[in-house]
Parts: structure tokens; C-alpha cells; sequence
């Protein structure tokens, strides 16, 4: 399981970059700042969790069926959260209105914070120091 969290991490960290990149580069042209900075949060905070997935494949103080879980919300946190927020930032060059489904950006967060707050019990659980 180690080594699918720091693979899964990995890839959203490569997919960070890359969207960071199109969102300095491609969209100046596109979509005005503000929706720019919209899109460069949701980088943010893809880039975030991918060094939390990071920190977690490496640790040995969670026990694995947590890292399990907490891989997961966070798989799908990310992809609600920032996936969202990409489609809204760039919904005027989508033939799709990402503003029927913007419910899921805080249902993203609420998983991306549960995430959290599971790997802080499985931590705080861990009898070894």
C-alpha cells in the first residue's frame, strides 16, 4: 500500500506541475485572471495533498488499513475539490456549465479535511514514538 500512496502522490504531484504550467502559459490567453487565480488554487492544493501523500507512504506511524482510507479520500477529495475548481475557472471554453455540479468543491474539501484529521488520530493512536 506504500507504494500506491507515494505512486498515487507521485502522479498528482507530475499532474500539479503540468496544470500549474498550462494555467502560467495557456490560459493567459483564454479566460481572464481572476479565473487564472481560481485555477492556480486548485493547483495549490492539488500540489498540498500530493506531498501529504507523500509524507503519509513514508511514515510508520499510521497503520496501513488508515493509509488505505486516508489514500482514498484524499484521491477523491482532490478530484472534486481541484477538479472542480478547474471546470469552473475554465467553464467558458467547456461546452459543459461546471456551475450544476460546483456542490461537489466543498464536498471535495470536507473529504480532503477528513483526510486529515485521520491521519492525526492514526498518528496520535501509534503507541511507538
Amino acid at each position: 500500500m506504500n507504494k500506491n500512496i507515494l505512486i498515487g502522490g507521485s502522479i498528482l504531484g507530475i499532474l500539479g506541475i503540468i496544470l500549474g504550467a498550462f494555467a502560467a502559459h495557456g490560459l493567459e490567453k483564454l479566460v481572464d485572471a481572476e479565473a487564472i487565480n481560481t485555477f492556480e488554487t486548485g493547483v495549490r492544493y492539488q500540489i498540498y495533498h500530493a506531498f501529504f501523500l507523500l509524507i503519509l507512504g513514508g511514515t510508520s506511524f499510521v497503520d496501513l488499513k488508515t493509509k488505505k482510507i486516508v489514500f482514498y479520500l484524499v484521491l477523491v477529495g482532490v478530484l472534486f475539490f481541484s477538479g472542480s475548481i478547474y471546470g469552473l475557472a475554465t467553464n467558458e471554453l467547456s461546452g459543459f456549465d461546471f456551475k450544476t455540479i460546483a456542490m461537489i468543491t466543498p464536498i471535495g474539501g470536507l473529504l480532503l479535511m477528513t483526510a486529515w484529521a485521520l491521519m492525526l488520530i492514526g498518528v496520535i493512536r501509534n503507541k511507538n514514538d
